[in-house]
């Protein structure tokens, strides 16, 4: 875009003056062409290809520490259950390997699949997330499920101050209205948290540090199964952008 001289902006006002002095009716004011552009509304999507990345761990040996997160883990799923957030306690369990990620391009976010397909399901994980930029935008980690081929997908985000949740379809991107909830959080700099979620149907439910914060009625007219993928959403271009690790990454597919 051209940048416009003062002074040729100061001739053109004078101009524009004598003009409106000739006239007998008065036009509305135009909105100066210097103006701004508003901060973008809608976070959008990297178009690189993802790179493959966390996948589920092989089959290992039973011991003590992994029997008792496996309980623990069943423990949490019979309790999400009895709230009525999940359809069956029966199902697959599933430990996926830590993640960690960087990604910095403004308000865009890439994703990383993990060889997973579901459509009700549980996934939680420990975030800890920083950007380069302290005053950076919206930045953090996340979960997108029921990716399909032609990369429609849901998208969920967790900064320091919301939770964001997007759907792609076929008409473009929108944010997802909450049912239930306010989708408010706060954290300090750098921010951490435990995040959960879980989809059961066309509900969605959202939770940090085991704590409901929105209830979500997805779409009808867009497809549930689909890829399960880790995220990032980059606030800065700056350095490194936005980096994210997740640990304690687990996950459950009723049957």
């Amino acid at each position: 875009m051209k940048t416009i001289k003062a002074s040729s902006i100061v001739s053109c006002l004078l101009i524009f003056v004598f003009a409106i002095s000739a006239c007998s009716v008065l036009a509305p004011a135009e909105a100066p062409t210097n103006t701004p552009a508003p901060t973008a509304t809608v976070i959008l999507t990297s178009t690189n290809t993802p790179r493959p990345s966390a996948t589920p761990r092989p089959t290992r040996t039973p011991n003590f520490a992994a029997t008792e997160r496996y309980e623990a883990f069943k423990a949490e799923t019979q309790k999400y259950y009895d709230l009525g957030y999940l359809s069956s306690t029966n199902g697959k369990f599933k430990e996926i390997d830590d993640f960690e990620e960087e990604w910095a391009q403004l308000n865009w976010f890439r994703w990383w699949p993990i060889n997973q397909k579901a459509s009700d399901f549980y996934m939680s994980a420990h975030f800890a997330w920083e950007s380069a930029y302290r005053n950076a935008d919206t930045s953090g980690c996340g979960f997108i499920f029921a990716l399909t081929p032609d990369k429609l997908y849901y998208a969920v985000f967790l900064d320091r101050s919301r939770v964001h949740f997007l759907t792609k379809t076929k008409s473009g991107v929108r944010r997802q209205g909450v049912t239930r909830g306010s989708n408010a959080v706060k954290f300090d700099y750098p921010a951490e948290a435990d995040f959960t979620l879980i989809v059961k149907g066309l509900t969605a439910y959202v939770l940090v540090n085991d704590e409901l914060t929105g209830e979500y009625t997805l779409s009808q007219s867009k497809a549930i199964t689909g890829d399960i993928a880790l995220t990032v959403l980059s606030g800065t271009n700056k350095d490194y952008g936005t980096r994210c690790e997740m640990t304690d990454v687990r996950l459950f597919i009723p049957d």
